[in-house]
């Protein structure tokens, strides 16, 4: 069972099935949705996928014809994408609240990709936030 929720915590969501594969995509719609180089996604098919809070919350923006981004109308977290046509969902990985075990398999859209980021470089990492000195 896969659960999620928003950051203020009014939306959330389960998943009864096992995760498809997680995908780090670098197109410039999901750049500029979530503010950040990349967008974390995995889909999971429809029937599995449920609201169990705050559904009434839930605004959406259509970003490309007929995929739709919806997001928590309180603090604007984007929990899902879908195209209402298809099987599957995307959920947005950061929302999740289930530790999963599985690894990303691919980094898509690279041909889209911010230019101040690439996914090969080795940058330093911090338990904590930047030190001060």
């Amino acid at each position: 069972m896969l659960t999620g929720s928003c950051l203020c915590g009014g939306v959330a969501y389960q998943v009864d099935v096992a995760s498809g594969p997680i995908v780090h995509c670098h197109c410039a719609t999901c750049r500029k949705a979530h503010g950040s180089a990349f967008s974390s996604v995995m889909p999971v098919p429809r029937e599995h996928f449920r609201w169990v809070r705050g559904e009434a919350l839930l605004s959406q923006f259509e970003s490309s014809p007929g995929k739709f981004r919806r997001f928590c109308s309180r603090c604007g977290s984007q929990i899902v994408a879908e195209r209402p046509s298809q099987p599957n969902v995307l959920l947005r990985l950061g929302c999740l609240d289930t530790p999963i075990a599985d690894r990303p398999r691919a980094h898509i859209w690279r041909s889209d990709a911010a230019p101040w980021f690439d996914p090969k470089d080795q940058v330093a990492e911090f338990p904590e936030g930047f030190p001060s000195k």
